[in-house]
């Protein structure tokens, strides 16, 4: 990152480009060449107004990454589920084709690849409610950390998906888990915007004041990014903590 001091706090759904080998990308970010703005500890902040398209695209990412990963991209011979990784699977939300696999092997619920995600984790980032119901019923630990400490809670957090958020939630899951960069399942809600998964973490108790390794809190990094709806969730639970007190 040109022109930055502190650490970012990167899109985790998106920063998932370790299927193919043959990848030797980086980027978890996707910024619009047009995007006008300034790198603030780490954070990419505004510096003149934007119209609709340019905002979004400060956190948009690279669906043909993500598609090529989940076996999804589309070549002269496409992938066949057959010879899909079950991580792979479970990121495309093949429940039948999971549930064959863990016939013949049970030891794959939980298997962990090369950077330590399970399938779980996958089904999370990428959003496959049933999935996730699925490998949750059949015994699947939604506590297991991955080698960068990334966890099924903090990748449903970083893509939105609070349905999934709850579930996790259900399960006893640590809410403030921190990762590699010291960032909490309620710091990547905050910086994706995704208000209905801050609701569903702070009503479950998520710390706000934990800060990420660059210094911000989840109310500091709500308001870098200008993201009012999420910062408004911060200050109602906040006045609700207040009036419990008083």
């Amino acid at each position: 990152m040109d022109g930055t001091d502190g650490v970012e706090i990167p899109d985790l759904a998106a920063s998932l480009h370790i299927f193919s080998d043959d990848l030797a990308l980086e980027s978890t970010t996707c910024l619009s060449g047009e995007a006008r703005g300034e790198w603030l500890n780490g954070v990419m902040v505004p510096t003149e107004n934007m119209g609709v398209d340019e905002e979004e695209s400060l956190l948009k990412y690279s669906t043909t990454l993500t598609n090529r990963q989940r076996g999804n991209e589309v070549t002269v011979r496409p992938a066949t589920l057959d010879i899909l990784s079950i991580h792979q699977l479970a990121a495309q939300g093949e429940v039948l084709q999971v549930s064959t696999h863990l016939s013949k092997d049970s030891s794959l619920l939980n298997r962990q690849d090369e950077r330590g995600l399970t399938p779980l984790m996958w089904a999370a980032a990428f959003g496959e409610k049933a999935m996730v119901d699925f490998l949750l019923e059949n015994g699947a630990d939604p506590s297991t950390i991955a080698w960068e400490r990334e966890s099924a809670l903090t990748l449903a957090s970083s893509g939105g998906y609070a349905v999934i958020v709850k579930r996790l939630l259900e399960h006893g899951v640590d809410i403030n888990a921190y990762d590699w960069n010291g960032g909490t399942p309620l710091l990547y809600a905050v910086r994706g915007n995704h208000v209905r998964c801050a609701e569903a973490l702070l009503d479950k108790g998520a710390d706000m004041n934990i800060e990420a390794d660059s210094g911000y809190s989840p109310m500091a990094l709500a308001v870098a990014l200008g993201h009012k709806q999420v910062q408004k969730v911060l200050e109602d639970h906040i006045l609700k903590l207040l009036k419990k007190k008083a």
